[in-house]
Formats: C-alpha cells, structure tokens, sequence
C-alpha cells in the first residue's frame, strides 16, 4: 500500500536507510513496498536486493518462532520533481519499466532540459500525479491519481468520482518518528541556505509521513474500499524479483565479448599472450609458457577474455595512436598475461609475484586494472572508450559523499542562526574540550550524529568506467556532472553488488613528468630516450648511489620527506629494497612499528631469527618482516599448505573485505587444520598466525609498490642524467609534493640560468633552450588566461615585439594587466627599467584606459618626457617576485631578513656535529602533524638552509606545546643533532620564525 517511499537517496529530504525501511517495514508487518526516490533511482537494485535477503535471513528466526516467514514485495520507480513541486510518480511494472524511466531521467539530466509537466509515454509504468481539488486531467491507460487519507472529504462531487478505477491510496513515507522530522527539517534548511524557522511549508513533508501498519492505512480509506482495491492491483502487477540474484557471485553485467564471440575472445588473447610471451620473454621460457597457460585457463574458467582484451584495446589505443605513455599498477600487475599483453610493465617471474592475488577460481569479487595517464591525456583515453561502445552502454562510475566531514557543523550552525564567529570556534579543533561543555555545541554535536553517514550529495568516481552488455539504464539513471561524461548514480560497490568490473582510468602528475621530460631532452639535446629500458635504469650504479642519499627531490613517489628519510635509512640503492620501501612508508605499516623492526633487521640480518625454516624460505627477501600482501599467501600456502586461491580469500578477509564471518571462521579453522597436517607445532602455528593476522589489514600488494617502483626509477634516471630538461617538466605538470619554489631551486641548482618571464622569451608555460631556462605566463598571478595565450602567440606569428608601444598594440592589453608584466620585469628587454616603464605605459594608455586602434596606416608617436632617474630597490623587486610569483627567483627568502645570520652549521654538516646543540637558520619547506600514543601532538618540519640544502626537525610535545609553524618564512631553530640509521636531523628545543625587512614601497 506504500507507493511513494523516500530513502535517504532522496538527497537532503529522506531520512532512512534502505535497510532501516525495510526492517522498520517488517516489523510493523508491511508486506509490499515501492522505492520511489526523489529524481533518482540510485537505491532501486539495493532496495529489491536487501528486501529478499532480508526475507531469506529471517526465514528460519520465524519458522522458530511458529509464524509464516514472508518477504517484503519490492517495486520501485521514481519521484520527478522540480524544485520542491512534485510533477508525478512514476512505477516500474517490470524490468522494462525501470529501463524507461531511468532513459526519461537520463535524457534530462543529460542534456540539462526541464522535466516536462506529464511525462512521455511508457508502456511498462505506471504514472501517478498528486491530487488536487482542481485536478481534471484526462487520465491515460496507464495514469492514475494517489489521495492522501486526509483528502479523502475533498472527494465529494468530485470529477475522478467518475474514474474511480484511477484513484490510490497514498501515504508517502520520508520519516520516521519526531526526531528524523527535525533531522528532515535540518536537510531542507541547508539544501536551501536558510534558517530553520525560515523553511517554508511546501518545502518540507509532512509530520505524518511514516511508515504505519497496512491495516491502520486500509482503515483510514475504508470508506472508499475499491480505492484499496486499485492499490493493491497495482502492486500485485508489478514484479521485480528478476532482479535479485541469490548468490554470492553476481553474474557478469560486463559487456560480454570483445570479438562478438567467446571463441573468438579466447582466440584472439591467446594470441595477443604468445605473441608478447616472446617480446618480454624471447623464444625459450619454459617457466614463462607454464605461468601464461595457467593464467589463461583460470581467466577463461572465470570468463573474463573480454576483460582482458577491452583493457588491451585502451592500452593499445594509447600507445599506438596517441603517442601516450601508461602506467599499470595494482594488483593486475601480478598477472604475466597483463605484461605480455603491455597493459603492465612489472615482470610477475622477476618479483615472485602470484597470479592468485589478482584473479583465481574462488575469487567472488571481480578484479581490475588501475591504468594511469598523464593528468592531460586521461580525458582523450575516456573520450575514445565512450565513443568506441555504444551510446547508453558505458558510463562514469559515481561515489556518494557522506555528512561525514565535520565541515558540516559549520552548516549546521548557520541554519541555526549561529553567529560566524561562534561557528568559528566550534570548527577550531583547538578549543575541542572548552566547547563540549556548551550546550548549543552538544545540540550541534548531536544534530551531526544523526547525519553523519547519511548520504550528502552524488559525485564522480576518481577514474572508474562501466562497459555494459546491455544498456545501463537497466539499473540506474545517468546524471551528467560537469565533466561532460554520463555518470551512474551509485558507487563502485553497489557496481560489485550488481555484477559490474571497472575499468580505472586514472591520472597522476608523475606521468606527465616523465612524458614531457623526454619531449624536451629531444628537442634541446636532440637525443631520443627510450624510457621504458627499465632493466637498464635499475642495475645503473649511478641513480643506484643517488637514490641511497635520499634526495630525489621531483621523482614519482620517493620525493616525500618521509621517504627521503626511508631510503637514507635503508640506505636503499636496488630495484628490490626501493619495492619494499615503497610499501613499507604506508601509514598503517609506520604506525604498527613493522616499518622500524624491517629497518633494523635490514641492517642485521645475520640476527634475524626465523620461526621455522619454511618462514625463513619464503620471507628472507624481507627479512622475516610480512611487508606485502602476497607474502601473507606465501606464508598461508607454504607453511599452512592452503591453496593459492583459499590463501589469497583468507588474505583479503583479514583486510575487512570479506563480509561473511561464517566464511571466514571456516577459512581459519582450515588454516589451523592444514598447518597441523603440515607437522607443524600448535605454539608455531599460533604464533604464525598472530604474526599474520596482526600484519594482514596493513598489507599493500607488491604489484602495486613494484609498478610505483618502476616509474620511480624512470624519474630519476631523468633527473640525473638531464636534472634541467626533467626539472622543467615538473614545473609544467605541476602535482609535485612541494610547493613551487621549491622545484624552481631546484632547477637553478642544475647550473640552469632561470629567468624571469620575458615577453619576448616566454612562452605560456617554462622553456628551455640549453641552459637557459625563462618561467612561462602561466605562473604569474593576477595575468589573465587571455594574455597568458595571445602574448606568445602573437611573438610567434609576427616576431618579437620592438618595444612597449610595439608590444600593447599588438597584444590590445589593458593598463592593468601591463602593469603586472611592467613590475615582474617582463618587458625588460627595452632596456627601460621598471619604473620607466611604469611611467610610458601610464602616459600611453592613459590613467583611462585608452582604446588602441591596431589598423592604423601610419605610426603615430606619442608625447615623450624628461624623467628624473627614478630609485630602483632589489628588496622591493624581490617583493614584487614574492607577489607575482609567489616566490622570490631572484632573490632568496633569506635576503628578506634583518639579520645576516644564517646559522652555525649547514646541513651538509650536520653529520659532524651529532649528540651536540647547534643554532640552524632555514626556510620553511612543509610540515606535518602526527598524534602520540598519549593523544599528544608532534611536529616534523622540512627545511631548506641558505646553501638550498634540505634538512628536517622534530618538535616534540614536551619542547613544543603548542603549534609551532607560523607559516612562510625562515626561522631560528635550536636544537640537538640526532642520527637514525644513517639520517641526521634536529631535536628542536627552541624554535621562532624571524623579522623580515619591510617592503620600501610599503614605507613610502
């Protein structure tokens, strides 16, 4: 009899889960339901799903319990709205209607057009308008009208009397009892910016709108029985149950084949597979043949060719028509067949690396490749996957934000009326403890519990793409987000749930790094690089020798000072401790003290003690520390003597993805009993399995951290052997770890000859000619984009300007936006220094600006005058870099200060100074905040001395209460020099930023 429910996918208007509503639904004893959330069906296949499961879980409990066991009858549709006015329900009478309405939402929201007022014709829905005392509208087949109880008097004489076959009972539902009215009111408030009380009363539902016992419903409409009895034809018609599958493996929704035929899928990867067996292997491997036939078999048993070979053809598109370089990590990078067919670039045989971790016969999720483009080139992949399926056949995964963030009790408070500036201290993580004990923050606090993991707002996922075999509507509308693809309205794990396998199409600053790097090295050296010669790059002693002193300041993943800190105290310089490292700097490893007890056993491990010579073969690479997740499947195949498949669940059931506990205790039963069959102590094999189960939720692939690996040897082969082209190529693709100026110094301590934009040198972004090097427009803040283009483009077509009269002609730019250049020295070519310039421009253009009339016939001079030499300071140019820049080129933060102290020691010094008190002066690099074990906070800073050498401090609770950093700057730090195997740094014990000169324009 509930045709119209909200879940709380009815964004910011619904107030209950979809397993709250129906278990809220089985208990009062509703026996059929419909979903119809508000302009989406996002909750439609979770709702049919959850309302048979939870039938099935809770048939036993009532057989016990002598009552019939029942499920709830899902249906669902969806409601259209616009704005808060409701235009019509619409509800599915089957598989077809879902595919229907879902294609009417897509269409609009596809191409941003209005709902219309009645809907379109569909066969397999039912429409339902809203009634209204003036209602009159001709009422089609499959149209009807849902009266609410408490409009049942305006009934009397009324025209639909007269079609009482197209009445219904209607009692929406959106919540549940008072407090979620007042949750539903608070949803309103911040979705329309207002305060509570200013909520008009349109925009909210009404008190009454939860669910009530069918009985008490067919009662209040008694009167009217054949309207009952319409409502209930209505549901009776509708059957979604094809929906639901009852396994624990859904099947495939995937596009089926790649070929058109499973023959043809298996035909074509094997060939693909041998053909790339010999390009990465050569003729002979008969290790490689056995690893690549065993592959094959388990991918065709689990049918995933198709898989294979769409991901081949996106690989294969990106290399052999777009000129673009991959990568491919995560755990496909475990399987031989991804690396002949180029998808990946790990060898599995070099590392040890398991098929199992990837793909096996008792896997229940489906798996997927993370293939990753430059950030500029990503759009250009996604653009052709779209273009090469059909339309309503592939589609963006979506994610749905949560009320999580605490950002959301600065929202709270304004549709409380708060003042700003006592949501400010509400939002001040610093005054936590003085605010819990003020009652409108605990009011805040608790309207915030009740949100918090109610879904806020649909987005976009990070890179996930669906290929369908049939149209998606089938399971979703589509939404159109800004980035122009169609978008599902759920997340990747209702995908799982449904049948869906993404294909990550993601992006990362690194990519384009390498990729432009080796662009410039042709053009400025004029030596082609092949960049993919990665046996050479890890057996090269020089990157080898750079990589263990630990500053690889631009490299992929290994610039952090973290892991610049790791690898001088692992003295990394080989292919395999960098792959560890690289899983090793994972937060939770750190935190659990594994990142530490892998140190000291690296550094002795001639010390390290075994559990039993079976732990010792098969985790000597890493010194008896589990650093990945595929030694936890060694440890369960080899010592417990489970099977790869059964060792790999296992494995991911102790990283909390695996939501069946009856399984799981029936693996670790398995796991004990195997390990005793083993011969195996029961002391061992408890103690093995404390060592993996403490170990497991903390593990990260080794595919993962070898394909990492690998991109970071590409960056600092480039680096070192051509630091100036490889460093220009950071500066242009962004994304690095540091800020800005941090790379500029250190593309000047490649002896390259940086200089400041130039209008006759510059180009949009940094250039490189030799070793001269010119910063592009693009970095100058306040230039608009207009000029950033026009000012190179127009160089390039008709030379270089001759001078500032020259230059605003041709460029038409305003007096404002000259100015920027004038101060930035980017006309400096003239010869004029900048205040002359200043000077002309303003007598050019005028204090109004002037129109410039670019099609004269003749040259018209202007009126020149005498200037008295004008005062030209270093301090204010430097002050005006540290404007426009954001950072000095010039000059260095040093030159600001009063002072002329720049330390006792330097930091290529400090390793002589250990165990002793020294004064340091550096410029603030970065910081990071960790919490103690005693809920205390530390500091660790990075730091640059006045030589651009990196050196980092620790300020612990104890010396430094309170937060320390006040931002940009160079501050005097006294501290203790203490060494960490091998790693010099400073216990600080006093720390202040230091006074600066002021600006002399500022002082005049």
């Amino acid at each position: 009899m509930f045709l119209n429910v909200h879940s709380s996918y009815s964004l910011k208007y619904g107030t209950q889960s979809i397993s709250e509503l129906i278990a809220t639904a089985r208990h009062l004893g509703i026996r059929q339901m419909v979903l119809t959330d508000i302009n989406n069906s996002t909750g439609a296949v979770e709702f049919i799903r959850e309302c048979y499961k939870q039938g099935i879980a809770k048939e036993a409990d009532e057989v016990h319990k002598g009552n019939i066991p029942y499920q709830i009858k899902p249906a669902a549709g969806i409601e259209f709205r616009i704005g808060y006015r409701l235009l019509y329900v619409g509800i599915a009478k089957n598989r077809e209607g879902m595919r229907e309405l879902n294609e009417f939402l897509s269409y609009h929201n596809i191409y941003n057009i209005p709902l219309p007022e009645n809907p379109p014709e569909m066969e397999h829905v039912y429409i339902i308008y809203p009634f209204q005392k003036t209602f009159s509208q001709a009422l089609k087949a499959n149209e009807y009208v849902g009266i609410r109880a408490k409009q049942l008097n305006f009934l009397y004489q009324h025209p639909l009397l007269k079609q009482k076959d197209k009445l219904l009972v209607w009692h929406p539902v959106t919540v549940s009892d008072k407090i979620t009215y007042r949750l539903h009111e608070y949803f309103r408030a911040i979705e329309l910016n207002t305060l509570l009380s200013k909520v008009p009363g349109e925009q909210k539902c009404d008190p009454d709108e939860f669910l009530i016992p069918e009985a008490e419903l067919t009662r209040q409409f008694e009167r009217y029985p054949f309207i009952i009895q319409n409502t209930q034809q209505l549901l009776d018609s509708c059957n979604l149950s094809i929906y639901f599958e009852n396994s624990p493996v859904p099947s495939s929704k995937n596009k089926f084949y790649y070929t058109g035929t499973l023959d043809g899928d298996k035909k074509m990867l094997r060939e693909l597979a041998e053909t790339g067996l010999k390009y990465r292997y050569g003729e002979n491997n008969p290790e490689a043949v056995l690893r690549l036939e065993k592959e094959l078999r388990i991918i065709e048993l689990k049918n995933f060719c198709a898989y294979f070979l769409i991901t081949y053809d996106i690989v294969n598109y990106a290399i052999n028509t777009c000129g673009f370089y991959h990568v491919g990590r995560g755990s496909g990078a475990n399987s031989m067949v991804a690396y002949c067919l180029r998808i990946t670039d790990v060898d599995p045989i070099d590392l040890d690396l398991y098929f199992e971790r990837f793909l096996h016969e008792k896997r229940t999720s489906p798996p997927d490749f993370d293939i990753d483009f430059s950030w500029d080139e990503r759009e250009t992949i996604q653009r052709y996957i779209f273009e090469r399926y059909p339309k309503g056949h592939v589609a963006f995964l979506g994610t749905m934000s949560t009320f999580k963030d605490r950002a959301i009790i600065r929202e709270i408070g304004k549709v409380m009326g708060l003042p700003k500036a006592e949501i400010d201290s509400f939002t001040d993580p610093t005054k936590e403890k003085e605010n819990l004990k003020d009652k409108t923050y605990q009011k805040l606090l608790t309207v915030h519990h009740y949100m918090k993991n109610m879904p806020n707002q649909r987005s976009i996922h990070a890179g996930g793409i669906l290929i369908s075999e049939e149209p998606i509507t089938y399971y979703t509308a589509l939404d159109m987000p800004p980035k122009g693809f169609p978008t599902v309205q759920w997340d990747m794990y209702e995908a799982e749930a449904i049948g869906y396998e993404k294909f990550d199409i993601l992006s990362q600053r690194g990519i384009g790094h390498i990729r432009e790097a080796v662009q410039l090295i042709q053009k400025n050296k004029g030596k082609p690089i092949d960049i993919h010669d990665f046996p050479t790059f890890k057996n090269d002693a020089k990157l080898n020798r750079i990589l263990k002193e630990g500053q690889p300041i631009g490299c992929f993943y290994i610039e952090s000072p973290a892991m610049r800190q790791l690898l001088k105290k692992l003295k990394c310089d080989n292919y395999l401790t960098l792959v560890a490292a690289s899983s090793i700097i994972r937060p939770g490893v750190a935190s659990s003290g594994m990142m530490k007890s892998y140190i000291e056993r690296y550094h002795a491990p001639d010390k390290v003690v075994y559990l039993c010579d079976v732990m010792k073969q098969q985790l000597a690479e890493t010194y008896g520390v589990m650093v990945y997740q595929e030694d936890v499947i060694k440890v369960c195949h080899y010592f417990a003597g489970l099977d790869l498949a059964d060792a790999d669940v296992l494995r991911k059931a102790m990283s909390g993805k695996y939501r069946s506990k009856l399984a799981f205790d029936e693996l670790v039963n398995k796991f004990f009993a195997s390990a005793r069959k083993q011969g195996h102590a029961e002391e061992l094999i408890t103690e093995v399995w404390r060592q993996i189960s403490s170990f497991a939720g903390y593990s990260f692939s080794k595919a993962h951290s070898a394909s990492f690996a690998v991109e970071s040897y590409q960056s600092l082969y480039l680096k070192t052997y051509y630091p100036m082209e490889f460093m220009v190529a950071v500066l242009n693709n962004y994304g690095g770890f540091y800020s800005r100026w941090v790379y500029v110094n250190e593309l000047q301590k490649t002896g390259a000859k940086v200089y400041l934009p130039c209008v006759n040198h510059s180009d949009e972004v940094v250039n490189i000619q030799g070793e001269e090097v010119y910063l592009g427009f693009i970095g100058i803040q306040g230039l608009e984009e207009k000029n950033i283009k026009i000012i190179p483009a127009e160089r390039r077509v008709n030379g270089p300007y001759l001078d500032l009269e020259d230059f605003v002609k041709r460029t038409h730019i305003s007096l404002e936006q000259a100015i920027i250049l004038i101060r930035l020295g980017c006309l400096r070519f003239t010869g004029k220094d900048r205040k002359t310039l200043l000077w002309d421009v303003h007598n050019y253009l005028g204090f109004k600006q002037k129109k410039v009339n670019a099609a004269e016939l003749f040259k018209l001079s202007y009126k020149t005058y005498q200037l008295p030499e004008l005062a030209d300071s270093e301090l204010e140019n430097a002050y005006t870099e540290l404007e426009l820049l954001g950072y000095p080129l010039n000059h260095k933060m040093f030159d600001f200060l009063k002072t002329s102290y720049r330390g006792d020691v330097m930091a290529a010094d400090l390793h002589r100074h250990l165990g002793k008190t020294i004064r340091m002066v550096g410029n603030y690099v970065c910081e990071k905040t960790v919490h103690t074990i005693k809920n205390t906070k530390m500091w660790f800073g990075t730091f640059l001395d006045a030589n651009g050498d990196f050196f980092d401090t620790t300020h612990f609770p104890n010396t430094t209460p309170i937060y320390p950093f006040k931002g940009k700057g160079c501050y005097l730090i006294l501290g203790k020099v203490v060494e960490d195997f091998g790693f010099q740094s400073i216990e600080v014990l006093k720390f202040a930023k230091l006074d600066i000169q002021l600006n002399p324009v500022a002082i005049n």
